[in-house]
């Protein structure tokens, strides 16, 4: 599971983790919303009054009861969140990667994808590596997408088949 702040970088690792583990499938929170902003009437503001998490996280139990590897893309941005993770999932084996970034860095990314709301990852930041425990961190500024994607790939063998 890899827990970073938008713009963090974890859609690109997670490609190349995907790439260097064939029996693993990118799953990430943005992809899931596609599916709720479609059932929704955003416009009319007819939404689901569930938060999207609690649904994300129970399919990714349904993919994991078929035996379907993932890689987690998410944003744990609130308390809600980290305790719909924790309670819907605990009985789950995961390596949770921290996916850091500097705040300079993350600013310069959100102006260059255009598509993120300016400072939302900044916002996020006061939260999302907030009391949160992980089996290793990786920074995408400082090391390569090569290098974090193996350091999980080391840690992921470690973690469970050692």
């Amino acid at each position: 599971m890899l827990n970073g702040v938008s713009s963090s970088g974890k859609s690109t690792l997670a490609k190349a983790l995907a790439a260097k583990l064939p029996d693993y499938f990118h799953y990430s929170l943005d992809d899931f919303d596609l599916v709720i902003e479609r059932m929704e009437d955003r416009e009319h503001n007819r939404l689901i009054p569930v938060e999207t998490a609690y649904f994300y996280h129970r399919s990714i139990a349904m993919f994991a009861d078929k035996g379907v590897n993932l890689i987690i893309d998410h944003v744990i941005h609130d308390e809600y969140t980290r305790d719909d993770w924790a309670v819907s999932l605990s009985d789950y084996p995961v390596l949770r990667v921290g996916v850091h970034c500097p705040p300079e860095e993350l600013a310069r990314r959100e102006r260059e994808r255009g598509d993120r709301r300016p400072g939302q990852a900044a916002e996020q930041l006061e939260f999302v590596h907030k009391n949160e425990q992980y089996d290793i961190e990786v920074d995408t500024f400082a090391d390569s997408g090569e290098a974090c994607a193996a350091a999980i790939v080391q840690a992921l063998g470690i973690k469970f088949n050692g």
